[in-house]
C-alpha cells in the first residue's frame, strides 16, 4: 500500500505539472486539450468500477475547451481517490472487481491492476503531450517519478 500511495501521489502532482504546461504554452491545439481531458476521464471512469458503480455515463473522447474545468476534474479526481485508497486495506488488493467497458464488455480484474491501470495510463499520455508541446515549440515539463521523488 506504501508504493501504491506514493505512485498515487505521484500522479496528482503529474496531472497538475502537465495541466502548468499546456496552460503556460497557451495552446489552442484541440487535440492536446482532448487527450488531457480523457486522462481526467479515464481516472474519474476507474474510480467509478472500483466504487461499484457502472462507468456508461462517461465520455472518454470528448472535445474540450477549457483547461479549468479540467483542472477541476483531476483535482475532485485525487480527492475522491484518497478517500478510496484510505479505506483500502492491503489485503483488498488482490479482490476482483466485476465492471463493463465502455462498450458494455464484462470483465473481472483485481483492484491492484485497476490502480496500476490508472497510474500507467496517465503516464503515458503525458508523455504524449509533452511530445506534442515540443513539437508546438513550447516547453514540455518534467513529470518522472524521480522528479517527484526528489522534492
Amino acid at each position: 500500500m506504501k508504493t501504491i500511495r506514493r505512485m498515487m501521489d505521484h500522479l496528482y502532482w503529474a496531472d497538475g505539472r502537465i495541466l502548468d504546461a499546456l496552460e503556460e504554452s497557451e495552446t489552442k491545439n484541440k487535440d492536446l486539450l482532448k487527450l488531457v481531458r480523457h486522462v481526467a476521464v479515464a481516472e474519474q471512469v476507474w474510480l467509478s468500477r472500483l466504487q461499484g458503480r457502472g462507468s456508461a455515463q462517461y465520455s472518454l473522447w470528448e472535445e474540450a475547451e477549457d483547461l479549468t474545468a479540467i483542472r477541476t476534474m483531476f483535482e475532485e479526481n485525487a480527492e475522491q481517490y484518497r478517500v478510496y485508497i484510505e479505506g483500502l486495506e492491503e489485503s483488498e488488493l488482490d479482490e476482483m472487481i466485476d465492471y463493463a467497458n465502455q462498450s458494455g464488455v464484462p470483465f473481472q480484474t483485481s483492484i491492484r491492476d485497476i490502480l496500476l491501470q490508472v497510474l500507467l495510463h496517465g503516464q503515458y499520455h503525458r508523455g504524449q503531450i509533452n511530445r506534442a508541446l515540443r513539437t508546438e515549440s513550447a516547453e514540455p515539463v518534467q513529470v518522472d517519478y524521480i522528479t517527484f521523488a526528489r522534492l
